[in-house]
């Protein structure tokens, strides 16, 4: 038999280094999740993407045990990495904080395909793109 799922919430942290420490303790612990095993188990999984954030998906079950299912990044995150920006733009239209590439573009819509809700490549630079003019960051070529 199938185990009853009794709360699926995300939760956002930096990957290979999240810490139980407040606001990810707390909200695990609210959400019948033990702070402890679900920062070993993340950090292990996320040891590749050092120190980017993370999207995790977290289904806790009946006896309280959980699994965690990984996204990508956030689309800010990446396009305020690639830009080296330090923060988005607080007025986008007037105040630019950086440029990318369309082969930047590209590359942040393949990584994150699968989460975005796009057909095609094409489509999913649009949704990238749109991303980036919001933050205040200029897309060239």
């Amino acid at each position: 038999m199938a185990k009853k799922v009794t709360k699926q919430f995300k939760i956002m942290a930096p990957g290979g280094k999240a810490t139980p420490a407040p606001p990810l303790g707390p909200v695990l612990g609210a959400n019948g999740v033990n702070p402890g095993q679900f920062i070993t188990k993340f950090n292990d999984m996320t040891k590749a993407q050092n120190g980017r954030i993370v999207v995790a998906v977290v289904t806790v079950y009946g006896d309280r045990t959980f699994d965690i299912t990984l996204k990508s990044s956030p689309a800010s995150e990446l396009i305020k990495e690639a830009a080296k920006a330090e923060k988005g733009s607080g007025k986008p239209n007037t105040d630019k904080v950086g440029k990318i590439t369309s082969a930047q573009v590209r590359k942040i819509a393949e990584e994150k395909m699968e989460d975005l809700n796009a057909g095609c490549i094409e489509a999913a630079m649009k949704i990238i793109e749109g991303t980036a003019r919001s933050m205040g960051v200029t897309v060239e070529g």
